[in-house]
């Protein structure tokens, strides 16, 4: 399975953890390959630098790892679909280009969208459940 997540999930397994943290740690152990694009990667690293005052050096570590971990996908084509907000269509862009089987996101601009194409677009916690995963309640 072949999974784009989308740069806010990143941002809510690293700074909050819940359920998003369990998604990540599912891909680091091999539950599924993550694929990102050096577009999100950037995206990631402005995010955790500027919003959250992540150091320079723990931000390089996040990027080292994920880019060890997931196929870096090379989009070569420029999308059009979400027009609200166009960054998205950096996230369908990565999904494309790294032939994926699903998007997760949080982003309602996604959500709403459905699907990609006969490509999914749906929540951490759809995911994790239609993976089979198990969702567990934080109490």
């Amino acid at each position: 399975m072949r999974v784009v997540a989308d740069t806010n999930i990143y941002i809510s397994a690293l700074m909050f953890g819940g359920l998003p943290d369990v998604f990540l740690r599912q891909a680091f152990l091999g539950a599924f390959m993550l694929v990102t694009s050096p577009v999100l990667l950037d995206e990631l690293d402005e995010k955790l630098r500027s919003k959250f005052g992540v150091s320079p050096e723990d931000a390089d570590a996040i990027r080292n790892r994920l880019e060890e971990v997931a196929h870096l996908a090379q989009p070569d084509v420029v999308l059009d679909v979400i027009q609200d907000d166009p960054d998205d269509n950096r996230v369908l862009e990565c999904a494309a280009a790294g032939k994926a089987d699903y998007i997760v996101s949080g982003d309602r601009h996604l959500l709403k969208l459905g699907s990609f194409g006969a490509l999914p677009i749906m929540t951490v916690r759809q995911f994790m459940e239609m993976a089979g995963m198990g969702v567990y309640r934080q109490f």
